[in-house]
């Protein structure tokens, strides 16, 4: 199984939401899975910021999930030199026991367009990092999901699931 993963803040709790599918190019998810904590303290200034964390790994055990990859909407790594990001944390919380992909839509200063994956000709790229996989089969993955824009069908579900299920 694989799992797609989002988080959605609202005021000082975080909803995750979890969408399982079997193949890459799968249009719908086999199930979904929701976990609120509710409250998260902020992080201080100038520390990454892994309120999603607790969440995360709250889905995971709440609802017994164990994927072989967990697909994510934050970066594994900040940049080219790989500074941990939310998805390296996520990894290393779990043991470095499955592979994790992170797409952000955001450009990173210092990422360079190696880590860039277009879904479509006109749009722009999404930014593919990974833990546990080949950068390259990260990005042939993501490549491969179903959606015909930007972002994967499955990732644009579970954001949509963990903003519905915020109070």
């Amino acid at each position: 199984m694989k799992l797609a993963v989002c988080v959605h803040f609202h005021g000082d709790g975080v909803v995750a939401a979890g969408v399982a599918f079997d193949e890459w190019d799968a249009p719908e998810a086999s199930r979904t899975f929701t976990s609120r904590v509710a409250h998260i303290d902020k992080p201080l200034r100038a520390e990454l910021d892994l309120r999603a964390l607790p969440c995360l790994m709250l889905l995971l055990q709440e609802h017994a999930l164990r994927p072989d990859v967990i697909l994510m909407d934050a970066p594994v790594h900040l940049d080219a030199s790989e500074t941990p990001g939310l998805g390296l944390k996520l990894y290393e919380a779990l043991g470095g026991r499955l592979a994790i992909i992170g797409v952000s839509t955001r450009s990173m200063p210092g990422m360079p367009a190696q880590f860039e994956v277009f879904r479509e000709e006109e749009a722009r790229p999404v930014i593919v990092t990974s833990v546990g996989v080949d950068i390259g089969a990260a990005k042939t993955r993501v490549r491969a999901m179903h959606g015909k824009r930007r972002i994967p069908t499955l990732l644009k579900l579970a954001a949509r699931i963990a903003r519905e299920s915020s109070p």
